[in-house]
């Protein structure tokens, strides 16, 4: 098991951009996944710092996101496309065409999720995914309980969320939101995975993810079985497994 422990979020946010940025330069024409959230946005940041001092060439790579908020306008600052959009994107002028994203409003979701695989399909399959640790487990919008080998499809969000959501875009409680999202099994094809998570409250599910049984009710613990994922902790979010034992398993 590959596990990369960092001592600073300087450091923790550089390892984890270096390895975008080392797809890129390795492989220009990638398709790369991409999370948003707290743990994700200065990864982001730092690949564009990092592209700004080496002008390296974006032209051909796709980026695409792993989920996104159902219920919202796209131009919401809490929706995913909006996020990476100004996160990243924009910052290193990558054409939209080559920016693809789920919709967050569609009369058919089904076959919007099922346009969307394809097209990530067509491009060449995802060499790289970046995601993020839900504290409860979760990857993207696959809450616990969700089936390993369930597809694109849409799902509901943490109550938390949408309580926030909600007040920040005057919807009222009549209104659904949810997210939708690529499936685990989707997720599972990536040739290649950064999963990332720092900070104390992580510590408990990163344990429970790498340490425990590989069960629906801890989606992200699927990933012990991939064949190339590799983790990257700061060392609070480490400070509960025994990360010597692990990388010998």
């Amino acid at each position: 098991m590959k596990i990369s422990i960092a001592n600073s979020q300087e450091q923790f946010d550089i390892t984890a951009a270096r390895r975008i940025v080392d797809q890129i330069c390795h492989r220009p024409d990638s398709v790369i996944g991409l999370s948003t959230g707290r743990t994700t946005g200065n990864i982001h940041r730092k690949v564009c710092e990092i592209h700004s001092e080496l002008n390296f060439d974006v032209s051909r790579v796709t980026f695409f996101g792993l989920d996104e908020v159902t219920g919202v306008d796209r131009e919401y600052s809490g929706a995913c496309y909006k996020m990476l959009l100004t996160e990243i994107i924009e910052r290193l002028g990558v054409e939209m065409k080559n920016f693809i994203m789920l919709p967050t409003r569609s009369n058919d979701f089904e076959t919007a999720c099922r346009e969307f695989v394809s097209e990530i399909e067509n491009r060449g399959g995802i060499d790289l995914l970046i995601l993020g640790l839900g504290e409860n487990g979760h990857l993207g919008f696959n809450q616990p309980g969700s089936q390993f080998n369930g597809g694109a499809c849409t799902s509901t969000m943490d109550s938390r969320l949408e309580e926030r959501i909600r007040r920040e875009t005057a919807t009222p409680d009549n209104v659904p939101l949810g997210g939708v999202t690529l499936g685990i099994r989707d997720i599972m094809h990536a040739r290649r995975i950064i999963l990332v998570a720092n900070g104390d409250n992580k510590a408990d599910i990163v344990k429970e993810m790498l340490c425990g049984p590989i069960t629906t009710d801890v989606p992200a613990s699927i990933l012990q079985l991939h064949p190339d994922c590799e983790f990257i902790f700061d060392s609070k979010a480490a400070s509960k497994i025994d990360v010597n034992k692990l990388r010998k398993s």
